[in-house]
């Protein structure tokens, strides 16, 4: 990271690591805290519910995953962002039960920049709109974008990215603090770090391939 940063005149340190934690055992993920990370993303709500007490708890989690309204309730309290905000029902549900809560919940905006069926997140036209009724919600707080570029995308879509992240800045929304691009992960870090992110998510570079035979379905 230290190399990419210096290679694309990041300012070193800037670009923060995540360990993204899906299928991983707790004592993998506080080996790593101990080595350093200080930043954890949870895919899906039930595995996370099934882990988060084992945590050290050192390190701050951010949801990272689609969030169904219906899940909302159980990482309120215990998270400190959620990544994948794709719709104003969505916003709405974090919003009420943030003020129920007495706290404002850091958010992303998630992009589907490559506009895939397979993918979830707001498409790229109706990002703006999204961005302006959320930011009127006054117990969310909009800190930026998230996106998952296709596998082998062109880094068109990288510099759109930065491109939409920019013009969010310049919109000048209430209740928002526009610092984080949350977009690369252990195969297209470098590109992702050329192109403006601040915030990589890193899971097999980190705890290697993992074993999605142990995967954890949502109930």
């Amino acid at each position: 990271m230290a190399e990419a940063e210096q290679k694309f005149g990041r300012e070193k340190g800037s670009v923060r690591i995540m360990a993204v934690t899906k299928t991983v055992p707790p004592e993998k993920v506080n080996a790593a805290v101990a080595e350093g990370i200080t930043l954890l993303g949870e895919n899906r709500v039930q595995e996370y519910l099934s882990k988060k007490d084992q945590y050290d708890n050192s390190a701050e989690v951010h949801i990272i995953g689609h969030l169904q309204t219906n899940k909302v309730k159980y990482v309120i309290d215990s998270v400190t962002m959620i990544q994948s905000v794709d719709s104003i029902k969505l916003a709405h549900e974090i919003n009420r039960l943030a003020e129920k809560h007495g706290r404002v919940m850091d958010v992303l905006l998630e992009v589907n920049i490559g506009g895939e069926d397979s993918k979830t997140g707001i498409s790229e036209s109706g990002l703006m709109e999204l961005a302006e009724e959320t930011a009127a919600l006054k117990n969310v707080r909009i800190r930026g974008l998230m996106a998952i570029p296709p596998i082998g995308a062109e880094e068109a879509l990288y510099a759109q990215m930065e491109k939409l992240f920019e013009q969010l800045k310049e919109k000048d929304l209430p209740n928002a603090q526009i610092d984080t691009l949350s977009m690369g992960m252990s195969g297209d870090y470098e590109t992702a770090v050329k192109y403006g992110s601040n915030l990589i998510r890193i899971g097999t570079g980190l705890f290697g391939a993992r074993d999605y035979t142990k995967k954890v379905t949502e109930g």
